[in-house]
């Protein structure tokens, strides 16, 4: 089969690989009919996390149709047409029972490289390095998808793939950011990236009641789109966040900062962005940290900040005095998908929420090297690269 690989830093090739089989009863091949490239394949692109290997199968965002399933995969049938969260979760273990799928204690098979980095191991991903299960990703035309009994959700035939690809991923990891702020009527809420997980995070805001919420970015068409879902826009190349957040609060901050811009995050061409791009070159930290530092000093005293932007390992000048002393809250982590598709499956089909607005690219999987390069270098008004194999 076809499949998009790693080839090194700034890399990315289609090439023919083997065909996934199944290798436990547990397991579906699933044939992909649609894929997507997430900001979080960017940092595997930049060489920013580790354990990546030459001609891994990336993507962790896919759906298309079962054609194979294990013998103890009792609820799904060849033909059904499914999307796959990206963490990969038993069911069973005692993160799972809790519904914090991220956290399989059972689905990362190289836990030992992770806890290394990390102190503990998260779940198993799709496409996402060998420190997090060496697990093909689902840029191809077929997907070993294991846990098949516990992560696939069916999808009827009244929704397109493009208003279905998203619960995968992006869709419940910006709700899941605006969930974690239990935002209130009055609330305000900032959110730095009008990436597509920003995007879903300022949808997800007024959802969920928000009075008001700003989008930090520094890319025009990106700030356009947020301002057409309903946020107002700061661009941090031509003004003070931190002032204009003043402004905005009679002084006293958001009442809730989401990050949802992580590891690669910039602030123009200050000397502080300079200090962090010079610092993750040299792989003396592994994180441009700006936009996590200004999330703190800008929340509000007693407000929370919520971290779903990728984080991979260190990063320098944290302001945990800030943090401490002002009473903040901080909550994070990688989405647990499982516990949100079902519900936000009910909000598409409502028409609450509209996936495909944030979709500006359709390629084909050969065409996959070209998706990354215009959506890391924000050309063509690339926000989203869907591609169809």
């Amino acid at each position: 089969m076809k499949a998009n690989v790693y080839t090194g830093r700034n890399s990315v090739e289609v090439q023919t690989v083997p065909d996934p089989t199944i290798l436990n009863d547990r397991d579906a091949i699933v044939r992909v009919t649609s894929t997507a490239i997430c900001g979080s394949d960017l940092h595997l692109y930049d060489g920013y996390i580790p354990t990546v290997k030459h001609g891994d199968v990336l993507g962790h965002e896919f759906m298309g149709e079962v054609v194979e399933v294990g013998k103890a995969v009792t609820n799904l049938a060849v033909g059904d047409r499914v999307v796959v969260p990206f963490p990969i979760a038993c069911g069973a273990c005692s993160a799972c029972e809790r519904d914090l799928y991220s956290l399989c204690e059972n689905s990362n098979p190289n836990a030992g490289i992770a806890e290394k980095f990390m102190g503990h191991s998260p779940a198993g991903l799709f496409g996402y390095s060998h420190m997090l299960g060496g697990f093909a990703g689902g840029q191809a035309e077929y997907a070993r998808v294991p846990f098949a009994d516990v992560g696939p959700l069916k999808i009827d035939d009244d929704l397109t793939d493009d208003q279905a690809l998203f619960l995968s991923d992006i869709l419940p990891t910006g709700y899941m950011g605006a969930e974690m702020c239990d935002i209130k009527p009055t609330d305000i809420v900032a959110v730095w990236g009008a990436g597509p997980v920003g995007l879903f995070a300022i949808m997800s805001a007024y959802l969920l009641g928000a009075a008001k919420v700003v989008a930090i970015d520094r890319v025009p068409y990106r700030l356009d789109l947020a301002r057409k879902l309903g946020a107002t826009p700061l661009n941090f190349e031509e003004t003070s966040v931190l002032a204009e957040l003043q402004d905005i609060t009679a002084g006293r901050g958001p009442d809730h900062c989401i990050d949802a811009a992580g590891m690669e995050a910039r602030n123009g061409v200050t000397v502080v962005d300079a200090y962090d791009r010079v610092k993750q070159a040299m792989r003396l930290e592994t994180e441009r940290p700006h936009a996590i530092r200004e999330a703190i000093m800008a929340c509000r005293n007693g407000g929370t900040v919520s971290i779903v932007g990728v984080y991979g390992g260190l990063m320098d000048k944290f302001p945990i005095g800030s943090l401490m002393n002002r009473s903040l809250t901080v909550k994070t982590g990688q989405c647990h998908v499982q516990r949100y598709m079902r519900p936000l499956l009910e909000r598409i089909r409502n028409g609450d929420i509209d996936p495909t607005v944030i979709i500006s690219h359709h390629l084909k999987l050969d065409q996959a090297p070209h998706g990354y390069e215009i959506f890391k270098h924000k050309q063509d008004n690339c926000t989203k690269v869907v591609l169809n194999p």
